[in-house]
C-alpha cells in the first residue's frame, strides 16, 4: 500500500464519494493480496461486501447523461499533419501525467468524431458520449445543475483509466459568455463546464469537438491541454483519402470493377472540396445504389454527385481530361461513337 492510497481514501471519504472510496479500498486489497498478505486482503473485501462476496464495481452510467458508443474498425485516413497530432495525443494519454483534455475543431465531416472513436480503439478504452439533449433544461438553473451532476458522474467512474468521454459538438452548450446574443442561462452553463473541467480527475480523458471554434469563450479554450485543427486537408489529401475509402467499400461489393485512374480523375473535379465525411457517403451510396450488372455504374453515379451534373456530355467529359475509353465507361457509348462525336 502506498501513501497515495491513504490520501485517496481520505479524499473520497471527505467528499462522500462512496464509489471512489470502495474502489480505492479494493485496490489496497489487491495490493495486499499481491504481496502475500491474503488474510488481510480477504478481510478488507469482506468488510466492503458485508457478505464475503465482494465484487468490484464496473463502469456503469447512473444518471443517464452518458451513453456508451460502439467502436468499429473502419479505416480512418487522415492527412499526415493530423495523424502526427493524433499520435501525440495517444502518447500523452499513455504517459499518464495529467494531459487529458483535448479539443478537436474544424468543419463538419473532417473526421473529428471518428478520430475519437479510433483513439478509444487504439487505447482499448470504453468510449462514452455526453447526451446534451438531456442536460439542457428550460428551467432556470437546471442546466447548470445537470452539468454539475454530469461531472460528478464522470469523476465517479470505477475505472477512470479505462474510459474516454466525448463532448461531441460541445458548442451546443458552451459558447462565449460575453456574447450579448447568448442566453444568460447558457452563460452559466459554460461557467459550470469550466468548473467541471478544473475539478476533473486527471485519469479521465475528455475529448470535445466543435464546428464553431471562433465563438468559443477564451476561458474554455484555455482549459484544454491541446487544440487540434481538422481544417488541414489539401485537394491531394482528399483524393488519396477517397481512394482508400473506395478500396474499402469495393472489397464489400464484389460485382464492382476497379478503375482507380478514372476514379481519381473524377474526384479531382471536386469544386468546392468535399470533406471526408461527405466523400464517404457519396462513395458508399454510389456503390450501393449501382446496377450490379454494370461493374462501373458506381463511377457514373460518383461523377454525377461530384459535379452535380446528371447529363454526361461527351465533349464536356473530354474537356475534363477523360480519355475516349474512360468516356465509354461512364456513358456506355462505344469508343467509335465517342470518337465520331468528338470529331464533329
Amino acid at each position: 500500500m502506498k501513501k497515495k492510497n491513504i490520501l485517496n481514501l481520505i479524499k473520497y471519504y471527505s467528499d462522500k464519494n462512496d464509489v471512489g472510496f470502495r474502489n480505492e479500498a479494493y485496490e489496497i486489497a489487491k495490493d495486499f493480496d499481491a504481496s502475500g498478505d491474503y488474510q488481510l486482503a480477504e478481510y478488507i473485501m469482506a468488510l466492503l461486501s458485508n457478505a464475503n462476496t465482494f465484487v468490484p464495481q464496473m463502469n456503469e452510467v447512473e444518471t443517464g447523461f452518458l451513453e456508451k458508443v460502439a467502436i468499429n474498425n473502419e479505416p480512418l485516413p487522415l492527412p499526415e499533419q493530423i495523424q502526427q497530432d493524433v499520435i501525440g495525443i495517444i502518447n500523452a494519454i499513455n504517459h499518464r501525467v495529467g494531459v487529458n483534455k483535448f479539443l478537436f475543431e474544424g468543419m463538419p465531416g473532417t473526421g473529428k468524431t471518428e478520430t475519437v472513436k479510433q483513439i478509444a480503439r487504439i487505447l482499448e478504452r470504453e468510449l462514452y458520449i455526453v447526451d446534451f439533449s438531456l442536460i439542457v433544461d428550460s428551467k432556470l438553473g437546471q442546466t447548470q445543475k445537470n452539468i454539475s451532476e454530469l461531472f460528478s458522474e464522470i469523476n465517479n467512474f470505477s475505472n477512470p483509466d479505462a474510459v474516454i468521454i466525448l463532448f461531441d459538438e460541445i458548442d451546443s452548450i458552451a459558447l462565449d459568455r460575453t456574447n450579448s446574443n447568448d442566453l444568460r442561462e447558457m452563460g452559466r452553463a459554460t461557467s459550470a463546464i469550466l468548473k467541471g473541467l478544473d475539478n476533473l480527475d486527471e485519469r479521465i480523458v475528455i475529448i470535445a469537438t466543435t464546428n464553431l471554434y471562433g465563438h468559443f469563450d477564451r476561458a474554455l479554450t484555455r482549459r484544454f491541454d491541446s487544440i487540434i485543427s481538422f481544417d488541414r486537408y489539401t485537394k491531394e489529401d482528399l483524393v488519396d483519402i477517397a481512394e482508400i475509402l473506395l478500396n474499402d467499400y469495393l472489397n464489400k461489393f464484389k460485382f464492382a470493377g476497379r478503375n482507380i485512374r478514372l476514379f481519381k480523375k473524377i474526384i479531382s473535379l471536386m469544386n468546392p472540396l468535399l470533406m471526408p465525411g461527405e466523400l464517404k457517403n457519396i462513395i458508399k451510396t454510389s456503390i450501393a445504389f449501382s446496377n450490379p450488372g454494370e461493374e462501373y455504374n458506381y463511377l457514373k453515379r460518383i461523377y454525377q454527385n461530384i459535379t452535380n451534373n446528371s447529363e454526361l456530355d461527351v465533349k464536356t467529359l473530354n474537356s475534363q481530361g477523360l480519355t475516349v475509353r474512360e468516356i465509354e465507361i461512364l456513358t456506355g457509348i462505344s469508343k467509335s461513337q465517342v470518337a465520331r462525336e468528338l470529331k464533329e
